[in-house]
């Protein structure tokens, strides 16, 4: 599965930091490291834990908690918002999945190394 990384600056209820978001459409969640969710935001109890499959295959992760995140990419003259479930233990800080690019529709541009959107979607309607 392609992977592209890019610059952006993550907005949570308690701060704000500069990282780099790991897109990754072979996710299904967005999620986020326990160590920069607890820096900007307040941890909130999912409901249920969420179980995922690692891409090694045969192990498992348990999430207890998800943060509610503003994103900013470099080019966007908005940002864009979505929950991220928190994990322990992450190779990444941050990895956006297909859930958060399907609501924004994201799609990335690997010859170009960007992430494509419509920019109607930022355009806020009630």
């Amino acid at each position: 599965m392609p992977l592209l990384e890019l610059p952006c600056t993550l907005v949570g209820n308690r701060g704000r930091t500069s990282t780099v978001c790991l897109f990754d459409g072979g996710a299904s969640y967005s999620v986020i490291c326990r160590e920069t969710a607890e820096q900007i935001a307040r941890l909130e109890p999912l409901p249920e834990p969420f179980i995922f499959e690692t891409a090694s295959g045969g192990n498992f992760i348990t999430a207890e908690y998800e943060v509610f995140l503003e994103f900013f990419l470099e080019d966007a003259p908005r940002c864009f918002m979505d929950s991220f479930v928190v994990l322990d233990t992450l190779s990444e800080e941050l990895i956006i999945g297909a859930t958060t690019m399907q609501k924004w529709q994201i799609k990335l541009d690997f010859v170009n190394e960007k992430a494509l959107y419509d920019r109607r979607v930022h355009r806020l309607r009630i």
